[in-house]
């Protein structure tokens, strides 16, 4: 079973972010959730966006990189839009990364790097017509085709954040099959 280390978007560590994490769990995995925001969270994402900017989104970032340090190197790097940006990086450059999983959002590689680690599998999540994963669709497309440890999934619908059940934008259906992918991931990982 995987140990992954899963960071929440920008309305906080919601109950659907918790209910995700315990989904795999029930499943086998040892999941671990920083509240990066220490118990706030937002009805919006545009309250989010104004949280993080107030507290400065590097000294958020930061917070999240140093959660890793407490933990073993063999982790699946996870997240949901804002951590993704979390993510993302760690899987790229930490020694040991045993995967990751980038869900409403994808980063260049070259932000992070030259390319993508050799060995680290990763999937991409989103929705088709979301306007925040649509500026990302090029970053996600272009690390798919570099690498054959890369999956893209991409869902139809505009929802942002749609594998959060608490949210509006729960979309049951694509998480659903979010999740089934989610699980066959980990247990290769």
């Amino acid at each position: 079973m995987a140990e992954v280390l899963l960071y929440h978007h920008i309305q906080g560590l919601t109950d659907g972010v918790r209910a995700f994490a315990d989904d795999l769990r029930q499943a086998g995995h040892t999941v671990h959730t920083p509240d990066l925001f220490d118990g706030h969270t937002f009805a919006s994402i545009e309250e989010g966006f104004a949280f993080a900017r107030d507290k400065g989104f590097d000294a958020i970032r930061k917070r999240g990189a140093a959660a890793a340090d407490d933990l073993g190197p063999e982790l699946v790097y996870a997240g949901f839009s804002f951590g993704v940006t979390i993510a993302q990086r760690l899987a790229q450059t930490r020694p040991g990364a045993r995967g990751a999983l980038l869900i409403d959002s994808c980063l260049p590689v070259t932000e992070f790097g030259e390319a993508w680690p050799v060995g680290v599998p990763v999937q991409i999540h989103g929705k088709e017509g979301d306007e925040f994963f649509e500026e990302d669709l090029p970053a996600a497309r272009e690390l798919a085709g570099a690498t054959a440890a890369a999956e893209l999934f991409v869902y139809p619908g505009d929802q942002h954040l749609f594998a959060d059940s608490s949210l509006a934008a729960y979309d049951p259906e694509a998480s659903r099959l979010l999740l089934e992918r989610v699980r066959t991931f980990l247990t290769s990982a």
